[in-house]
Formats: C-alpha cells, sequence, structure tokens
C-alpha cells in the first residue's frame, strides 16, 4: 500500500484532493449526464419483454396500463425519498449508504452482502443474456431457439467489454451511457410513432380498449408479481445515488434527474405499451416470445430488423449503468470495511475503481453459466423492494429522531409512507398468495449474510494470506485507497 502512495506521491496525479492527502473519484457526471445513467439504466430489456408478464398477471390490457403507470408512480416517490436522504447523507451507495449511517453496520452489510453477490451482478447477467439473445437472432433465422454456449459466450462478451470501458475511463463509460440513452429514447419513439401511424390508417386493435378491464385479476398476489415484472422495467431509478460523489453540484442536479428522466420514462412506457396494444391482439403478446419482435414484423416490414437493433442498443447501455452504478457500491462498502480493502481502491493514473469492476466482473461472469432472464427477475425484485422498504424507513427515522436537521428539499410525509406500506405490500402479498421455495432460499441467502458479518467484519478474522494477496494486487493492478468525495 506504502509503495504505491510513495510511487505517486508527487506526481500532482488529477482527482488528488487539495493538500495531497489521497486519491479520490472525478465529480465528472453534470446534469444531463445524471438523466441519461437514470434513464438509460431504466430503458433496458424490460419495456420489450415485460409488458408480456404484467399483462399475463393482470389479465387486462387496462389494467396492465396501470400497473405501468403505478410503476412510473413508485419510482418516481422512491427517487424523490432518495433524494432527500442523498442530501442528509451525501455519500455515494445509495441504500447501502443511507442504512450504514442510520441503522448501522449489520443492517447495511446484509443489504451490501446480497447487493454484491447476487443482485447486482445477476441483474447484469440477465441484461447480458437479453443482449446477447437479440443479437445472435439474426445469425440464426428461423430457430426457434439458439444454442446456448453461444449466447452465454455473446453475453460474457458483452461483460468483459463493458469492463474494459469502465476501467479505461469513467468518462468514456458515461459518454458510452449518454449515446445509448439518445438511442433508446429514438428506438421506442419509434414504436409510438408507427403505433400512431396504425390508429390513423384505422388498422388499430380498438375493441381491446372497448372492453380494457374485462377479465382483471382481484388476486393480491398476481397484482404483486405484475408490479415486480412492471418496476424491473424501471430498475435503475436510484442509480444516480450510487454514484453521488461523481455528481457535480449533486443537491441540485440530482432532484432535476429524477424530475426529467422518470417522468420521460413513464410517459415512453404508456404510449409504448398502447402501441403495442393497437397493433398487437391480447392473444398475440401472450403468445410471443418476443413482443417488440412481433410488433416490427407486422408494423415496419423490410425495417423490421431495427427492433432487435434497438434491444441491442438498449441492453448494452442498460449493462453499462449498472457496472457503472454496482461497481462504486462495492467500492463504497470496500472503504467502510464491509468488502476486502482491495476494492475500495481505484488505478492511480485513470482514477477508475479497477478492482470493484473487476469483482463485478468476475462474479457476474458465474451468473451467466447457469442464469436466464425468465428466472432471476421476480427474484430480484424480491429482495429490492426488501431493501427499498428499509431505505424509507430510514428516511421516516429521520424524519421522528432528528426533526431540525437541515434539508434542502423536503418531501411530504405521506410520500414515504405510500413507499413503505408498497414495499411491505410487494414483498408480502406474492408470499402470501403464491408461496415458492425461492422465496425460502432468498431468505435463507439473507440469513447466512449474518455469521459472515461477525466473523469478517465483526471480529475482523482476516488470514495473512489474503492481506498478502491484497498487496500484491495493488501492486500489480496500481491501485491506491482514496478519500472521500463528500460535501
Amino acid at each position: 500500500m506504502d509503495r504505491s502512495q510513495e510511487r505517486n506521491g508527487g506526481e500532482g496525479v488529477a482527482g488528488r484532493e487539495p493538500g495531497g492527502e489521497g486519491l479520490r473519484l472525478r465529480r465528472e457526471i453534470g446534469l444531463w449526464s445524471a438523466v441519461s445513467l437514470m434513464a438509460g439504466c431504466m430503458i433496458g430489456s424490460g419495456v420489450f419483454m415485460s409488458p408480456q408478464g404484467v399483462l399475463v398477471y393482470m389479465g387486462s390490457p387496462g389494467a396492465s396500463l396501470v400497473v405501468w403507470a403505478g410503476c412510473g408512480l413508485l419510482a418516481m416517490m422512491g427517487a424523490l425519498c432518495y433524494a432527500e436522504l442523498s442530501a442528509l447523507v451525501p455519500k455515494s451507495g445509495g441504500e447501502y449508504a443511507y442504512i450504514l449511517q442510520i441503522f448501522g453496520s449489520l443492517p447495511a452489510f446484509l443489504v451490501i452482502y446480497t447487493f454484491v453477490l447476487l443482485v447486482r451482478p445477476a441483474a447484469i447477467a440477465a441484461v447480458s443474456l437479453s443482449f446477447a439473445e437479440y443479437a445472435v437472432t439474426p445469425f440464426y433465422p428461423g430457430c426457434s431457439s439458439m444454442p446456448q454456449a453461444v449466447l452465454k459466450g455473446v453475453a460474457a462478451s458483452c461483460i468483459l467489454l463493458l469492463t474494459l470501458v469502465n476501467c479505461w475511463s469513467s468518462r468514456l463509460a458515461t459518454m458510452l451511457v449518454n449515446v445509448c440513452a439518445v438511442a433508446k429514447v429514438f428506438s421506442l419513439l419509434v414504436i409510438v410513432v408507427g403505433g400512431a401511424v396504425v390508429l390513423g390508417q384505422g388498422r388499430g386493435h380498438t375493441e381491446t380498449f372497448l372492453l380494457a378491464f374485462h377479465n382483471t385479476t382481484q388476486q393480491a398476489g398476481r397484482i404483486g408479481m405484475a408490479f415486480y415484472q412492471g418496476m424491473w422495467s424501471f430498475d435503475g431509478w436510484n442509480n444516480v445515488n450510487y454514484v453521488v460523489e461523481e455528481l457535480k453540484n449533486p443537491k441540485q442536479n440530482l432532484v432535476w434527474a429524477v424530475m426529467i428522466a422518470i417522468p420521460l420514462v413513464t410517459s415512453l412506457y404508456l404510449l409504448v405499451n398502447i402501441s403495442y396494444l393497437l397493433v398487437l391482439s391480447p392473444n398475440e403478446i401472450l403468445s410471443s416470445d418476443a413482443m417488440a419482435v412481433s410488433w416490427g414484423n407486422q408494423v415496419l416490414g423490410a425495417w423490421a430488423w431495427l427492433v432487435p437493433l434497438a434491444v441491442v442498443l438498449s441492453t448494452f447501455g442498460s449493462a453499462n449503468g449498472m457496472f457503472f452504478g454496482g461497481s462504486r457500491v462495492c467500492y463504497v462498502a470496500a472503504r467502510e470495511g464491509h468488502m476486502p480493502q482491495l476494492l475500495s481502491m481505484v488505478h492511480v493514473h485513470r482514477l477508475t475503481p479497477t478492482p470493484a469492476l473487476m469483482f463485478t466482473t468476475a462474479v457476474a461472469l458465474v451468473l451467466v453459466i447457469p442464469g436466464s432472464f425468465s428466472t432471476i427477475v421476480n427474484f430480484l425484485s424480491f429482495l429490492g423492494w426488501i431493501t427499498y422498504g428499509t431505505t424509507i424507513g430510514c428516511l421516516l427515522y429521520l424524519r421522528i429522531k432528528k426533526k431540525n436537521l437541515p434539508r434542502p428539499h423536503k418531501v411530504p410525509t405521506i410520500i414515504p409512507v405510500i413507499m413503505l406500506l408498497a414495499s411491505l405490500y410487494l414483498v408480502l402479498a406474492p408470499i402470501i398468495d403464491h408461496p415458492q421455495i425461492e422465496f425460502l432460499y432468498i431468505f435463507l441467502f439473507l440469513l447466512s449474510g449474518i455469521p459472515v458479518y461477525f466473523l469478517f467484519v465483526y471480529f475482523q478474522c482476516q488470514p495473512r494470506c489474503l492481506q498478502m494477496a491484497t498487496l500484491y494486487l495493488q501492486l500489480l493492478l496500481e491501485v491506491a485507497p482514496t478519500t472521500k468525495n463528500v460535501d
């Protein structure tokens, strides 16, 4: 550790704290990059694949549109609550940083334990598999199922390429987020305009909207599962909170990013779903494995290849945003002593959290091997809403115990109360109404973090071989400890 600091002590590396006390991540994310990061993470494979799942669980087109609007409202309320928490706890790391500051070390460790080892790598693996499926399809025309070895090889290549980009330069990764975000919005606008043209030509399935709420489910568990499917498409509404220490003017730009990105994405999602319902009948939607492709075949004709291309760009950009934010959470947790010390270091020249990025890559590659998109969404959402509910509890705790804290902005108390109730509903309703053994496995995985915490964090059992490995890897990777970007 000391050798690396001595070697770079007099070089005046950009990003060094005033006074030369240590390295830090640069503040390179402006307002529009924050909007692109938030919108770019939300617009992934979900809007091209999840509408079918929402319709299956809700039973009617009208109810499915209500769920999409409700998901956008939940994302908006959650993001505003997180923005207030970010002003009170101005650290990168999102939920982990807030829970650590307010509820203490053990709850925060359980959050980071599930996030780093399962939630974020599994999400990256799922999106990369979606990328692979759409990228490989043109090379296997008429084939109902692609070779799994090819799919997983392409998914792994996607992950490794994104690792290289993020390790090379945070600015390059941010530029990639911006470019992909523009491409995503444009592709969704193509679907919206295509639906409007079909309606104008009188070819739309308008009868779908005459009986919009026929056959709507009344089961609480199925409604919860529908929200799981819809909220997967909004996953990323909290991504900017993971990189607050790299955000320019964070107290102002975070709120503005929320107010711009989430209404934009919600409006696009509703219009895209209406376009799907105008072009495809409910039976066609339910029987289609790739709804956006079915839409493109009917509307775009010879230009239908644009839809798989749009999905490829969307999934690639979404996976990049997940890498960018997820590696920062791993980095912050290591800085706080909840992960190996090596993961809290950054490259001395490129100022990127290289060890955290490489660790996230390794876990994601492992999860690509047995994983599939369809088996991941519901169970990641289950874990996610446990974490969201706990984080919203942090805000309500501060409202009760520390009323006089200075708050640059404050949401009405009813908003975190609604979010907490929604979190409880989305965690409990599927378990009570339709219990599955996988929910027990996830709960046991969460509990397994308790003995890990006491062994490696509380009692600090660190084998000497781990300390030696940290030293040699630090020299090999040219990384050094950092200081915090806290206003």
